[in-house]
């Protein structure tokens, strides 16, 4: 029992400095160093220390005006153009073979609203909208809806929440409307970083 315990105990040591070198990343909450009260203040959500780097996807896509049903599969790079202006940039791979979605995303802190307007190379193009909210526990959410777009002959729709989890994922809830209709999903994706 003693010569595992030891070896575990050396690699430890060995290993401590490569894991204090390495940086972990965390919430965005702080520390208060105390529990929750309900009129303490949110911190607005930091986009550069969120979003920034490089993240992939996997979403299984039903059958809808925008496509054939199908896994897809990608990555997502997002970068800082200017001030409050952001890049992100997915390369993907579908049902219908591969795509790129381009971003130009502004998000205004002290207003917590974001806006994107999205070109697709499968032939869509949209802006789309929205609040910014969080909570004290320091999971964000960023509700995007659309301004209606044509696409196959169809009036679409799109609302997204983007559901900041933790410093290293975040899950989409998607619905799509086509020519006024209800929403109906279109699942709840992963995005996950690279660290």
């Amino acid at each position: 029992m003693t010569r595992p315990l030891s070896l575990c105990l050396l690699a430890i040591t060995l290993l401590s400095p490569a894991l204090a070198a390495q940086e972990v990343p965390k919430g965005q909450m702080p520390t208060l160093g105390r529990p929750t009260q309900s009129d303490d203040q949110v911190p607005p959500l930091d986009f550069d220390a969120y979003f920034l780097g490089t993240w992939t996807f996997e979403w299984s896509m039903p059958e809808t005006a925008l496509g054939p049903a199908g896994d897809v599969t990608g990555t997502t790079v997002y970068t800082k153009v200017d001030g409050r202006f952001y890049q992100a940039v997915t390369e993907g791979q579908g049902p219908a073979g591969p795509f790129t979605v381009r971003e130009l995303i502004a998000y205004h802190r002290e207003h917590k609203i974001v806006a994107r307007q999205i070109t697709d190379s499968r032939g869509q193009g949209r802006l789309e909208l929205g609040p910014v909210g969080g909570d004290l526990g320091g999971i964000y959410n960023l509700h995007y809806e659309s301004a209606p777009f044509s696409y196959g002959g169809k009036t679409i729709r799109l609302k997204q929440t983007l559901r900041l989890l933790s410093p290293l994922a975040y899950r989409v809830a998607a619905s799509l409307s086509v020519d006024g209709g209800p929403f109906t999903n279109l699942g709840n994706p992963w995005w996950r970083k690279n660290p």
